[in-house]
């Protein structure tokens, strides 16, 4: 899961870049870059770690520039080397960077390709860096000198023909102007919006419309699965669908955790479905255990705790902050490494004993993934003196991995993986587990935009929307994916760094 922002201005963009990036860090804190365009010179800056960390006040002032594009970089595989931080950048033709949210399926079989064919060197493992110099190709093939918006289209067109999975993609044409579009089938976000100003009207793309409005940008809309829209260097707007054939399946994910819940991702509000999946979950527990004994509903911080209001609301129990969160820690499960992970979820929570102390607890949270968490907080539960503690998940039991942009683990690593709900429960040590049905689960979602037959649920229900997910391909994610390869690339990009720092 990453975070993408394209500015075509009238004004320097760099601030508001960076300002962008900060709104969308929750999307990745592995790593930020921004290249702005200075004419026809291209100046970039991309480093592991957060925004903050990542730009210094003499760094901004050499991103010169009224267009741009930046990136923050949650890796799809664990690794956490430098040369993969986005925007990518290849000189032929034109001047191209790339930002990517999302993860090609078929990404192996076009690096074949590219090296074979198109005779085009890689210089990493990122299928971000594969679907660049798809396009590059594509725009290449055309022949021309000097481009036109149709010349675009026509490359964005052969990359849907080529690219299977999920991209929300922009793409900077040096000099030129910045192009944004996405997968024939929706899965990640991207929207875009204008905002007048006494020289024109600028141009923002964005992940989500939160960055936008950050930023005193009006959403015009989300950009159409399978659709691009191309602003020219001056502020000319050109929108054009470019896939033959497309099919609506948004992430339900992103309304259960990642997107902001300010946030509205194909004219749903996040905050709303989050709110009626608290609703759905109440429902499933006056349904199945009438006579609970709940004294007090907890949110495990933070996105859970919208769903556990209107939960608490619609139970009639009172509702309370028990957990104390460390901003300053990241998410766990970006974290590669068994061992990190459990250190961190001690070092980022702490319970307010009162809270807790000789009650019947219910713990909400958004999700149980490796169930890691769950069960270290289950037991700080326990260690402030709870009587009983429940557990409560506003999404169903993550059974599958997803392969379409988010780092879920390798199937044997998921709690829920080959269990039953039952044996889930003991497992985290709840003495009761509800998790949400996903019909609720769709229900609560789709209601915001009926529009929208279906979603991705493919990490709940093994069901994967582009049709090219097999064993085969499950086993391959799965040796980049699992602990110890995440381990064993974090020690060798340790050594690296040591080996470059002598």
């Amino acid at each position: 899961m990453c975070g993408i922002a394209g500015i075509v201005s009238h004004q320097e963009v760099n601030q508001e870049l960076y300002d962008a990036l900060t709104v969308l860090q929750h999307r990745g804190q592995d790593a930020a870059g921004i290249v702005t365009c200075e004419g026809g010179r291209l100046h970039l800056r991309k480093e592991n770690g957060l925004t903050r960390d990542v730009f210094t006040n003499s760094q901004m002032l050499k991103l010169r520039g009224t267009m741009g594009i930046a990136h923050v970089r949650y890796p799809t595989a664990g690794c956490s080397s430098s040369a993969e931080a986005q925007p990518f950048y290849v000189n032929s033709p034109f001047g191209l960077t790339l930002a990517h949210n999302g993860n090609l399926t078929n990404a192996k079989e076009l690096k074949h390709a590219l090296f074979v064919e198109d005779q085009r060197h890689l210089n990493t493992d990122s299928d971000s860096e594969v679907l660049l110099n798809v396009f590059a190709h594509e725009l290449q093939q055309l022949g021309k000198l000097r481009l036109t918006a149709e010349d675009v289209f026509q490359a964005v067109s052969a990359v849907h023909k080529r690219c299977r999975g999920a991209y929300a993609v922009v793409i900077m044409i040096a000099g030129f102007g910045i192009l944004g579009f996405r997968d024939p089938h929706g899965i990640r976000p991207i929207v875009f919006g204008e905002r007048k100003a006494e020289l024109g009207t600028d141009f923002m793309i964005a992940s989500e419309s939160v960055a936008l409005d950050v930023l005193d940008f009006d959403v015009i809309r989300d950009i159409a699965p399978g659709e691009a829209v191309f602003i020219e260097k001056k502020g000319k707007l050109h929108i054009k669908q470019c896939a033959e054939i497309v099919d609506h399946c948004p992430c339900i994910f992103e309304y259960v955790y990642f997107a902001r819940p300010d946030s509205i991702i194909d004219d749903i509000s996040v905050y709303k479905a989050r709110l009626r999946m608290g609703e759905k979950l109440a429902a499933k527990v006056l349904r199945e255990w009438p006579d609970h004994d709940i004294d007090v509903i907890i949110p495990i911080p933070d996105t859970s705790r919208t769903a556990a209001l209107q939960m608490a609301h619609k139970l009639g129990v009172k509702l309370s902050e028990g957990f104390i969160k460390n901003r300053y820690i990241g998410r766990t499960f970006i974290m590669p490494g068994q061992q990190m992970r459990k250190k961190s979820v001690r070092q980022k929570l702490n319970a307010i004993g009162l809270e807790f102390e000789g009650k019947n607890v219910l713990l909400v949270d958004d999700s149980v993934v490796r169930g890691t968490t769950s069960e270290q907080i289950i037991q700080m539960a326990r260690d402030a003196g709870a009587k009983k503690v429940y557990f409560a998940s506003a999404a169903p039991p993550v059974r599958y991995p997803n392969v379409y942009g988010i780092d879920m683990p390798a199937a044997h690593e998921l709690i829920a993986h080959d269990r039953t709900e039952d044996e889930v429960c003991q497992a985290i040590g709840a003495d009761k587990l509800i998790y949400q049905d996903l019909a609720d689960l769709i229900e609560a979602v789709q209601k915001g935009n009926r529009t929208i037959k279906h979603f991705d649920t493919s990490c709940f229900d093994h069901h994967y929307i582009t049709g090219d997910v097999d064993d085969a391909y499950l086993e391959q994610i799965e040796a980049a994916r699992n602990d110890k390869a995440q381990e064993s690339r974090s020690s060798a990009s340790f050594m690296i760094e040591i080996q470059n720092s002598n």
